[in-house]
């Protein structure tokens, strides 16, 4: 959302528009994101381009047994080490801007825009490279998560979907009930099997995805004692 709302306010004039701006493909998004960046790729006056990973596909990490760079739970319950973001993302990323600068790197030979809205302030980290300086317009224009959804309804781009690998093991399980009606989902849940044959996961119930159950406490006939009000017993 955040990106996009980003891209948009430099087409309209309000942002100084980029040379190009670079999508990382890890090759496993669903397919809802593979569309809506075909529909930014056609309404941009700057050029889209799409950079990948020489570790290949993440879901072909499954078929080769190369997981290092996955976060999969394991049969003990603990979480891989995260070197995905860095492998398929970062990495590319960069690479392609040191093509974009002759195979220089000069000291802030790239402005680097990237879209962090106020409520994720955290994630603003420095370049850790000379030759890349990042920038955070949406932070600069005191904008929230609130505020992009706002601006991107307002410019008739109302459905915005989260950019996430099919099978992510940070997805919360309101993510995974929401992409089980997507057309992806039995390919990644044949991908799960082949995963959990190996003794890893998708999720941390260290479960096939068609094996486990996603409904929420009440769906299973919990009572909501409170009504969904925070003032309850515990607030007299």
């Amino acid at each position: 959302m955040q990106s996009t709302a980003l891209a948009l306010l430099a087409q309209e004039g309000r942002l100084e528009a980029p040379h190009i701006a670079l999508f990382a493909d890890t090759g496993w998004e669903p397919a809802a994101v593979y569309d809506h960046l075909a529909r930014l790729e056609r309404a941009l006056p700057f050029p889209v381009q799409r950079v990948y990973s020489h570790a290949g596909k993440i879901q072909d990490s499954i078929a080769t047994g190369r997981f290092e760079p996955i976060p999969w739970f394991t049969a003990d319950g603990a979480i891989g080490r995260r070197q995905c973001t860095k492998v398929y993302k970062l990495y590319p990323i960069r690479r392609r801007v040191r093509e974009l600068l002759d195979g220089k790197t000069p000291a802030g030979g790239c402005r680097m825009l990237i879209g962090i809205s106020t409520d994720e302030a955290h994630r603003m980290k420095p370049s850790t490279v000379d030759y890349i300086t990042n920038t955070w317009p949406l932070i600069e224009m005191r904008w929230s998560r609130a505020d992009c959804r706002a601006y991107l309804e307002r410019r008739g781009w109302a459905s915005v979907p989260r950019s996430a690998c099919c099978g992510c093991p940070y997805l919360s399980d309101a993510d995974w009930i929401a992409r089980a009606h997507a057309p992806e989902w039995p390919e990644t849940v044949r991908l799960s099997h082949a995963l959990a044959a190996t003794g890893q996961y998708m999720h941390r119930y260290l479960k096939p995805l068609d094996q486990i159950d996603f409904s929420t406490p009440a769906e299973k006939g919990q009572a909501d004692l409170f009504g969904d009000d925070c003032e309850g017993l515990c607030g007299v």
